[in-house]
């Protein structure tokens, strides 16, 4: 059952006073007051796609949001909080954790399985976790956030076994600004690299895209096309989705249980909740052989920008069928389709990605353990965390405009 929290009081810098209004259901918040400090800019951060996400994942999740006031009670920022198990399933970074683990006596001993605070979605990479207003400078906007962050962990009730507080995920263009989280005793560390690539105004079509790539990457591409021809490929609508919910939730399970880190799970609802509350916004396309759906790809859509987000694959046809490839060149169609500038297809597979046009881009997590004497000692963890190395293989003629 939802309830508001508690209000609070902070500081700004300019030691003004900053209310905040503290609640664990996005439907609870003032909706006006949210709608007005995030606009249209950031789908992730819409009540649209948190209510969708809320709605299927509150027995797993405990969420947290916030609207922080000026003291004339006008909203300046806003605040997206996930409260969850942090799970390592076999990453070259266990060692580091239990070493940390072992030393402070925290919940870490043994394994990596700790409760984390977490300001971003950790189901999309990105800035996804907070805005404000021009009312706040990034470093005013930055020391509410940590203040608030520190609040939440330190509030025993509601989750009395929080280590850790991170703030994930910021693009290059906000490090000058973010890099200030160390004078709250933030650690940043580069992650792996989100693998982004420029749509060209000129290209209006999948074969103009084709046509800017070196004969090399032109022909590989065809290739992946033929190889992967007897597949069907459908966008599927909300009647469509709820069908085939079950084979969706069972892909993306399949893709979910190779990945070294592992924050929480999505479930069939959420997709469907996606779909009926973002509509257009949220495409999800199925892949089907001989009527049996073999893969999934989706995509998020906002201001000119497309996220290539959830995949979902049988792994017993991605080979013969060029499967996960084939959705990769998907994801550029659909991005021409929909007159898009930017298409980001998020992190693993940089080699792969690279080949198809994306670029690499660096992407910052800030870190703070709960207990000040054990925050002095997370330095050898996060020394070991480094993004991984690739060869990148353009595949143009030229560099894209």
């Amino acid at each position: 059952m939802h309830s508001k929290l508690n209000n609070a009081s902070l500081r700004a810098q300019k030691n003004t006073t900053v209310k905040l209004s503290l609640n664990d259901s996005i439907d609870l918040v003032k909706a006006e007051d949210w709608d007005t400090v995030v606009g249209d800019q950031n789908i992730y951060l819409t009540r649209s796609y948190l209510g969708a996400l809320e709605k299927a994942l509150e027995s797993d999740i405990d969420f947290r949001y916030t609207i922080f006031y000026n003291d004339r009670l006008i909203p300046m920022a806003v605040s997206y909080i996930q409260i969850m198990q942090f799970a390592d399933t076999g990453s070259t970074y266990k060692e580091s954790f239990c070493y940390i683990g072992d030393k402070i006596k925290n919940k870490l001993i043994g394994s990596i399985d700790a409760r984390v605070l977490i300001c971003g979605n950790v189901f999309a990479c990105g800035e996804n976790g907070f805005a404000y207003t021009s009312d706040l400078t990034p470093k005013e906007a930055h020391s509410i956030l940590s203040q608030s962050m520190k609040r939440l962990s330190e509030e025993k009730d509601a989750n009395g076994q929080v280590s850790f507080g991170l703030l994930k995920e910021f693009w290059p263009h906000s490090f000058q600004h973010s890099d200030n989280l160390a004078e709250h005793n933030y650690k940043g560390f580069e992650i792996d690299v989100n693998m982004v690539m420029n749509i060209p105004s000129e290209w209006n079509a999948f074969e103009d895209y084709l046509n800017d790539m070196t004969t090399k990457f032109r022909t590989k591409a065809k290739g992946v096309l033929k190889k992967s021809s007897p597949i069907e490929v459908r966008g599927l609508n909300l009647d469509e989705i709820i069908e085939n919910s079950k084979r969706i939730e069972e892909l993306y399970l399949n893709v979910l249980a190779k990945a070294d880190f592992k924050f929480g799970e999505l479930n069939a609802q959420a997709f469907i909740n996606f779909k009926q509350n973002l509509k257009e916004k949220f495409i999800l396309t199925g892949y089907f052989l001989n009527e049996k759906m073999v893969g999934f790809s989706s995509a998020f859509l906002c201001e000119g920008k497309g996220d290539a987000n959830y995949v979902g694959l049988d792994y017993e046809f991605n080979k013969d069928y060029a499967l996960y490839q084939r959705m990769l060149y998907d994801f550029v169609d659909l991005a021409i389709r929909e007159k898009l500038s930017v298409l980001r297809l998020g992190r693993t597979s940089e080699l792969l990605k690279s080949s198809i046009g994306a670029e690499p881009v660096p992407m910052k997590l800030y870190l703070r353990h709960r207990n000040s004497i054990s925050n002095s000692l997370i330095g050898p963890l996060i020394a070991s965390i480094s993004p991984s190395e690739f060869e990148l293989r353009p595949p143009f003629k030229k560099a894209l405009s």
